[in-house]
């Protein structure tokens, strides 16, 4: 039986990059996966194309998770197509780079809401359907910039490190019905956002991290798997660096 059989995973931002990762190994390994996008175009259509070719049941959905009402419109409407939520993923995530000094409120107000307030927005929709279903699996995606902090990120960091604020806290109180909140931190991950750096800086990069490469995006899908199946059952409230070493 494959790891995530029969289970029905929302996954945000899911169109390309990690997000689209995750939604692959998912269907790889038997879930059916509905995911959004804030708008449905060829990125989106080709994901579901893809997933579908697993087996598995396949949606993809515009919607823009930094909105709470767009969140509580997405998670009813997945659930009217797929029956159930067993696992949320909270992918969805966006960066506006710069010195502190030079940062404007528009680019911190923007990465807060699309990357923390998300979070909060879907975890809230998701909530009753869990409650109700005794049990799921909430998988939020941080970074570990949100561990130590970086230079010029100060919104990117803030955003992720609250993530890992609510998914500890939320851990502690939805325990109680078997709902699951874990977070993951991943390193220097090779998509396309980390593709246009140039060499010498990648190399720079390289050089921090013990392990010497980069984060593939299947690795951080893969640890995804094992927190949205019953190999992970033991497990809640927890951060787990995929970093290659660069943390620790």
């Amino acid at each position: 039986m494959k790891l995530l059989e029969g289970k029905t995973a929302l996954i945000t931002g899911a169109s390309r990059g990690i997000g689209k990762a995750i939604a692959i190994r998912y269907a790889q390994e038997g879930c059916n996966v509905a995911f959004s996008d804030l708008v449905r175009n060829e990125a989106m259509e080709e994901t579901e194309k893809e997933l579908l070719s697993y087996g598995v049941q396949a949606k993809g959905y515009a919607s823009n998770a930094a909105s709470f009402e767009s969140s509580n419109e997405l998670v009813q409407n997945v659930v009217a197509d797929f029956g159930r939520i067993d696992i949320l993923v909270n992918n969805a995530g966006i960066t506006k780079d710069g010195a502190l000094k030079r940062m404007t409120e528009e680019q911190w107000d923007m990465v807060i809401s699309v990357n923390l307030k998300s979070v909060f927005n879907l975890t809230k929709a998701v909530q009753p359907i869990m409650w109700k279903q005794g049990g799921g699996s909430v998988i939020n995606l941080s970074s570990v910039v949100g561990v130590s902090g970086n230079a010029n990120q100060c919104n990117y960091s803030a955003s992720k490190a609250g993530i890992i604020g609510f998914t500890k806290s939320a851990a502690k109180e939805m325990g109680v019905r078997n709902i699951r909140h874990n977070a993951i931190a991943p390193g220097f991950i090779m998509t396309e956002m980390t593709a246009v750096l140039p060499d010498n800086i990648k190399e720079d990069w390289y050089k921090k991290i013990p392990l010497h490469r980069g984060g593939e995006p299947d690795e951080v899908a893969k640890v995804c798997v094992f927190l949205g199946s019953d190999l992970s059952s033991y497990v809640t409230g927890q951060v787990i660096n995929i970093c290659g070493g660069m943390n620790c």
